[in-house]
C-alpha cells in the first residue's frame, strides 16, 4: 500500500522525548460480546427501529472481546506507546466481567503498550437509566463506586487513566436532541445530564486518588467557535455555542465555577459540587475533529455532520467553506487544532495542565486512504506548531485503532487505521496504518 509522499520529502519535526503517541477506542464500539455483560442504554436505544441509521447493532461489532489478543498484536505492530479504550460498566457488573480487562491490560504490558482505560464512554448500564441516568444525581454516586472497583482490580498495572469521555457529546446528543442513546429530547432541560456527569468526573478523581493513582485526566471535546460573519447576531451566536460545547465542560474542571449564568441553572448544591468537579487533574484532555461555523438562528432545522439542529436553538451551525470534508461531511482544518490549543492555554492560563490529545481521526473509506493520511498528517503538524507555540502537549491519541459501531451511524462510517469486515471480521491494515507506524518510527 502506498504512502503519503509529501510526508516521506517533507518529515514531520521532531516532538519533544517522552511524547506519548497512541490509538484509542471504546468498549460498546468494539467488543461485542453482548451476552457477557449487561444491556446498555445503547442496547435500548439500537433495538428501536429508526434510531441507528443502518439498524445495526453493536452486539458482535469488532468482536474484540474474543478477539483481543489479534488486536494488541496490531497495537505492538503499529508501535503505538499507549492504548486508550475503554472499560465498560455494564460488563463490569457482570459476573467476572472485569476478567476480560485483566486479561487484555495482561496482554498489553506483555507486548509493551501502556493500558489507559476511559470509565465511561457513554455505555451507562440501562438499569440506572431506568432509575434517572444522568439526570439523577445518584448516578454520580454510583459511578464513583465503579471507579473504585476497577482501580482495586487493574491500579497495579494501569498508570494512566482517564475519567469520562466527551460529557458535552452525551449531554447534547443523547438527552438534549435525542441522536444518541438514551434518546431525550429535552434541549435545555437536560443541564442536570452535565452536571451530574462533571460531578461523577470529580468523584472518580477523588476515587482514583485514594487508590494511588498519580496520573489522571479526563477526555473532553473541543473546538474553535468561528462566527458566520462579523453580524453581531452571528457573533452572539457563536459565543453562545461555544459556552455550550467548550467553556460549560472545560471551565468547572479547570476553573473549579461555571461560565456566568449557568451555574444557577444546575441542580443541587452547585457550590460544594465545583469543589468536587474542580479536584486538580494531572493532564487535560482534548478530543478534536472540526472547528464549526455559527451563526444566527435560520428559523428551520438544519442537517448537519448527521445530526439534526433544531430551529428553536439559539444558534445554527453553517458550512465552512473552501475546505474539503471527510465522508462524514465534517470539515478538514488542521489548523483550527493549533488556534483551539493555543486558545485554551490563553483562555486558562496556569489552571491549563499538560494537554493530551486523546481523539483525533476521520471517516473515509478505503485500503489505500490517503486522504485519512493527509488529515492525520496535516493535523500532526499543527499539533507541533501548538507545541512550537508554548502550548505544554504530552501526547496524541489517533481515533481509532479499528473501524468500529460509529454509534447512531452503525457501520456507514469507517474511522479505523484497520478495515474490519463486518461479516467475517478479518483485520486489514489500511495504508494509513503503514504511515503511522512509519511516522512513529521516525519520531524515535
Amino acid at each position: 500500500m502506498a504512502t503519503d509522499d509529501r510526508s516521506a520529502a517533507h518529515p514531520i519535526p521532531r516532538f519533544p522525548d517522552g511524547f506519548l503517541w497512541g490509538v484509542s477506542t471504546s468498549a460498546h464500539q468494539i467488543e461485542g460480546a453482548a451476552d457477557r455483560r449487561e444491556p446498555s442504554v445503547w442496547d435500548a436505544f439500537a433495538a428501536e427501529p429508526g434510531r441507528v441509521k443502518d439498524g445495526s447493532t453493536a452486539d458482535v461489532a469488532c468482536d474484540h472481546y474474543h478477539r483481543h489478543g489479534e488486536d494488541v498484536a496490531l497495537l505492538a505492530g503499529l508501535g503505538v506507546d499507549a492504548y486508550r479504550f475503554s472499560v465498560s460498566w455494564p460488563r463490569v457488573r457482570a459476573e467476572g466481567g472485569l476478567d476480560f480487562y485483566d486479561r487484555l491490560v495482561d496482554d498489553l504490558c506483555a507486548a509493551g503498550v501502556r493500558p489507559m482505560p476511559t470509565l465511561f464512554h457513554w455505555d451507562l448500564p440501562l438499569a440506572l437509566q431506568e432509575t434517572g441516568g444522568w439526570l439523577e444525581r445518584d448516578t454520580a454516586a454510583r459511578f464513583a463506586d465503579h471507579v473504585s472497583v476497577v482501580a482495586d482490580r487493574l491500579g497495579d498495572r494501569v498508570k494512566k487513566w482517564v475519567t469520562i469521555n466527551e460529557p458535552a457529546e452525551h449531554t447534547l446528543f443523547g438527552h438534549a436532541l435525542g441522536a444518541h442513546a438514551p434518546g431525550g429530547q429535552l434541549m435545555f432541560d437536560a443541564l442536570p445530564a452535565a452536571h451530574h456527569q462533571l460531578l461523577a468526573h470529580g468523584l472518580a478523581v477523588r476515587a482514583l486518588r485514594a487508590a494511588g493513582a498519580t496520573d489522571v485526566g479526563i477526555a473532553n471535546s473541543h473546538g474553535p467557535t468561528w462566527p458566520a460573519s462579523r453580524e453581531t447576531a452571528d457573533v452572539e451566536a457563536a459565543a453562545f455555542y461555544d459556552l455550550l460545547l467548550n467553556r460549560l465542560f472545560a471551565d468547572p474542571v479547570l476553573l473549579g465555577e461555571y461560565p456566568e449564568g449557568l451555574g444557577e441553572l444546575m441542580p443541587g448544591d452547585v457550590a460544594a459540587d465545583l469543589k468536587v468537579i474542580g479536584e486538580p487533574l494531572d493532564w487535560y484532555g482534548v478530543n478534536y475533529y472540526a472547528p464549526t461555523r455559527v451563526g444566527a438562528p435560520q428559523g428551520e432545522d438544519i442537517e448537519f455532520g448527521g445530526l439534526t439542529i433544531p430551529a428553536e436553538l439559539p444558534f445554527s451551525v453553517r458550512e465552512i467553506e473552501g475546505v474539503p470534508v471527510t465522508d462524514f461531511g465534517w470539515p478538514v482544518v488542521p489548523q483550527a487544532l493549533t488556534e483551539l490549543l493555543t486558545t485554551l492555554r490563553d483562555r486558562y492560563a496556569d489552571r491549563l495542565p499538560p494537554v493530551v490529545i486523546t481523539e483525533n481521526g476521520c471517516s473515509y473509506e478505503g485500503l489505500d486512504d490517503q486522504a485519512r493520511i493527509t488529515y492525520l498528517d496535516g493535523h500532526v503538524r499543527a499539533l507541533h506548531e501548538a507545541v512550537e507555540a508554548g502550548v505544554d502537549v504530552r501526547g496524541y491519541f489517533v481515533w481509532s485503532l479499528l473501524d468500529n459501531f460509529e454509534w447512531a451511524e452503525g457501520f456507514a462510517q469507517r474511522f479505523g487505521l484497520v478495515h474490519v469486515d463486518f461479516e467475517t471480521l478479518v483485520r486489514t491494515p489500511k495504508a494509513s496504518y503503514t504511515w503511522f507506524r512509519d511516522m512513529l518510527r521516525a519520531q524515535r
